[in-house]
């Protein structure tokens, strides 16, 4: 059911993991997008990712894409906050390409929920968002470019020492790239958003704001829930149930055969 794979075109070559069901077309899609490597999990992105995507094809039918950003695991390149969302969006039109989905849908967590939201912005082909954990804004990395860059390095995501060249306009990025900023312009597609009450390092207070500012966006707030909520069997099942819910509503806007 799922196999390894590669995204080839319009930047550095990105490892991804395709599930999809064998022999059955997918009119629905969704590409997940992880967060951004810590010291405790440096480099690749959890295989977890790989185990959530073949859930949701055994459980859905659909086809899911979990990608490696650039700087992450196999993945050529540097991560730059502006190149991660562009990988987002090769990722969608990869898998929109490689199974024929009417609907691709982007799910993320933590740096990756912020980033599907940036994706969706850009790319009116994404057909909607689940954001898990995921941050309004990038200020205080914007504020404190050092630390972040240093960061990134220790966790391999920037493995070239000559990278960034322009370290002022790999700076600007994160100013330019703020979900809080962009959120209304998906306003006509749906969002979900899932915060944990107790996360501590993303404040459930962005995930508000990202709720406001989107007008109708379905905002769950988990009881207890940390910052690594995509863990959290309750995180799992309101996913699981928003995606099956688009699928019926897929469905019903579907021309009848006469």
């Amino acid at each position: 059911m799922g196999r390894e794979s590669t995204i080839e075109n319009g930047g550095p070559v990105l490892s991804a993991y395709v599930s999809a069901p064998e022999g059955v077309p997918s009119p629905n899609a969704l590409v997940l997008c992880h967060g951004f490597p810590s010291r405790q999990r440096p480099g690749a992105p959890s295989r977890s990712y790989h185990q959530l995507a073949d859930r949701i094809t055994e459980q859905l039918g659909w086809a899911v894409l979990a990608v490696s950003l650039r700087g992450c695991g196999e993945s050529q390149g540097n991560f730059s906050l502006g190149g991660w969302v562009d990988d987002v969006n090769r990722a969608v039109s990869h898998l929109r390409g490689e199974v024929g989905a009417d609907e691709v849908w982007v799910a993320g967590s933590t740096t990756g929920g912020s980033l599907a939201i940036l994706a969706a912005a850009d790319n009116p082909d994404i057909s909607g968002v689940a954001a898990i954990a995921a941050r309004a804004d990038f200020d205080d990395w914007d504020r404190e470019p050092d630390q972040l860059l240093n960061h990134a390095r220790t966790v391999a995501v920037i493995k070239d020492a000559d990278f960034p060249s322009d370290v002022e306009a790999w700076r600007s990025e994160l100013s330019r790239n703020r979900p809080i900023d962009r959120v209304a312009e998906m306003a006509d597609r749906p969002l979900l958003i899932l915060h944990g009450s107790a996360d501590l390092q993303v404040p459930p207070s962005d995930a508000r704001r990202l709720a406001d500012a989107h007008g109708s966006a379905e905002l769950r707030i988990i009881a207890g829930g940390d910052h690594r909520l995509r863990h959290d069997p309750r995180a799992v099942a309101l996913l699981l149930g928003w995606l099956g819910r688009r699928e019926e509503e897929t469905d019903e806007t579907a021309p009848s055969c006469l």
